[in-house]
């Protein structure tokens, strides 16, 4: 049963002849006819009686017809519904984040500022790997990108001012953290040594956090003696092999607050191996939409 049938049914009930109820209906008469029939095959029941003039409805009819005029207010009801939705949804500013900021960081910054309601997070985005964030800025894919940022990302030059804008919405650290020993000291301590390196869960260098890492190291002249056994893209997956005991990582550091508190992580290294970072807020120069424009000059306000 289809709801034009209803909606079929309820016009005949108004006009009370089929050419006129056919008409409302923008079919044509036989094909009224037929939708009229099947829908009273439908019901097991006869629902017109064809035999008056005008034609009346049947003791089963007149039930059916409240029935339907129930079901047809239910249903359009529901696609406004829906349509406002819908409206609400399209008008909001699609974010992409990286997986990492989205679980630690863009809900309580959104919720801040005072934008939550704004935005709409793009989940695909939490897949998304490096330069893949400024690609879907140029395709349309997203209106926004919140990200990590460092000066030695290789494909960094790309951000330029000529075609991108931004904000330095935070700043982050990455801090290298390990397990602890029965004496609570990291299991595995930096720097290491070349008869017994350190263990290490690194990012992929196409993310964007192992050439930062790998920058500052070399800017503060540390030498590390480490053994990569596994690389990832999301920090909450180095995170896991970490806590598993695995070997030491670096990891952003609002990431590693809970678990510090609680004592299952602890720092691999002092504050001379924290890598600085900065969250930026990131978006094509030229806005797609007015929304866009009135949001990012509330944030820079």
């Amino acid at each position: 049963m289809e709801v034009r049938w209803l909606e079929d049914f309820l016009a005949l009930a108004r006009t009370r002849h089929f050419s006129r109820a056919a008409e409302l209906q923008h079919v044509s008469q036989p094909t009224f006819s037929r939708r009229i029939k099947l829908l009273e095959e439908a019901m097991g029941t006869t629902l017109v009686n064809r035999q008056s003039l005008p034609l009346s409805l049947t003791p089963a009819g007149e039930v059916f017809r409240e029935l339907c005029e129930r079901i047809t207010r239910d249903v359009r009801d529901t696609r406004d519904r829906i349509a406002a939705l819908e409206a609400e949804a399209s008008a909001r500013i699609s974010v992409g984040s990286t997986q990492g900021l989205f679980s630690h960081f863009y809900q309580g910054w959104a919720r801040e500022v005072g934008i939550a309601e704004r935005l709409q997070l793009n989940l695909k985005a939490t897949s998304w790997v490096g330069e893949q964030f400024l690609e879907a800025l140029e395709s349309g894919e997203c209106d926004l990108v919140l990200c990590y940022w460092h000066p030695d990302l290789p494909w960094g030059g790309r951000l330029t001012a000529d075609n991108f804008e931004w904000l330095v919405v935070a700043r982050e650290a990455l801090v290298p953290v390990s397990i602890a020993d029965e004496q609570g000291l990291p299991r595995f301590p930096l720097p290491g040594n070349p008869e017994q390196p350190v263990p290490l869960i690194a990012y992929h260098n196409r993310g964007f956090l192992q050439s930062a890492i790998e920058g500052h190291l070399g800017r503060q002249k540390l030498s590390a003696n480490l053994l990569p056994l596994n690389e990832n893209t999301q920090s909450a997956s180095i995170k896991a092999l970490v806590k598993q005991g695995f070997g030491m990582g670096w990891l952003p550091q609002r990431m590693t607050e809970k678990s510090e508190q609680f004592g299952s992580l602890v720092r691999a290294g002092d504050e001379r191996w924290d890598v600085p970072l900065e969250i930026r807020l990131i978006r094509q120069r030229d806005a797609r939409s007015d929304d866009l424009l009135n949001l990012w000059k509330q944030l820079e306000d």
